[in-house]
């Protein structure tokens, strides 16, 4: 264990109302790629631009190309919780982590267990018809391997339940995840290079300690208590489970 995981180690030990708040860096060690990072999916050369492809427009006029990218490039139905998601889940469990605040739509936090995951950018778990609004699984997705999904009652489009570019972010997981951040003894940011607003602004709102775990700088690293550019599933791991 590392000097910089045994302060981390002794920060959560100390504290008791912990909030996680994690971007798609937590899930990389799961297998499934960030965004903005040196290998992400934004570095890769496309004829449209990745943030277009993910934009209300684009769903709207181009259903077809944008299942197409959606379905084999944005979900992974097989991806498991890595040691980072266990880490959190087992703080939950212990009762000195009261929420999570999570940029990703994979679900691997619930699926290691944690139970008051607030999802700011929706799940890919849920989707709904756009017409009658029926709501169906991922399979239903899958299922249409890269095309268009229609609903079996109204045979209107099925859409992800998930926040695209130029949509707003839900009023009410906004509201709950300032109240947690704002009333945190310990703010651990993870995996987000918190340049997406307003999700990167609520930090801003943190008024105890604060960590942050990412691969690269981040404008809000002079900020932290506790500044980790390392591994960040091995460090939450090791500081939530080695002794």
């Amino acid at each position: 264990m590392t000097d910089e995981t045994l302060k981390l180690k002794n920060l959560i030990n100390e504290s008791n109302n912990i909030v996680f708040f994690g971007g798609a860096g937590v899930s990389t060690a799961s297998g499934i790629p960030d965004f903005r990072g040196t290998y992400g999916l934004y570095t890769k050369e496309n004829d449209v631009p990745y943030e277009i492809m993910l934009s209300h427009t684009y769903f709207e006029q181009h259903p077809e190309k944008f299942y197409e990218f959606y379905t084999h490039g944005m979900l992974y139905p097989d991806a498991k919780p890595n040691g980072a998601h266990r880490a959190v889940a087992e703080l939950e469990k212990r009762g000195k982590l009261k929420a999570v605040v999570t940029q990703n739509i994979d679900g691997l936090h619930q699926k290691a267990g944690s139970k008051n995951v607030i999802e700011l950018h929706g799940t890919a778990h849920i989707n709904y018809c756009n017409s009658c609004g029926t709501e169906y699984g991922m399979d239903k997705i899958l299922e249409a391997d890269g095309k268009v999904p229609h609903c079996d009652k109204c045979g209107g489009i099925v859409r992800p339940d998930v926040v695209l570019y130029e949509e707003g972010l839900d009023e009410n997981a906004i509201n709950n995840a300032v109240e947690y951040i704002s009333g945190s003894d310990l703010l651990i940011v993870a995996g987000t290079s918190l340049v997406v607003y307003p999700a990167a602004g609520f930090v801003r709102y943190a008024n105890g300690r604060m960590v942050l775990l990412n691969r690269d700088e981040t404008a809000y690293d002079k900020y932290a208590d506790l500044v980790i550019h390392e591994d960040l599933a091995k460090v939450l791991y090791e500081a939530v489970f080695e002794e």
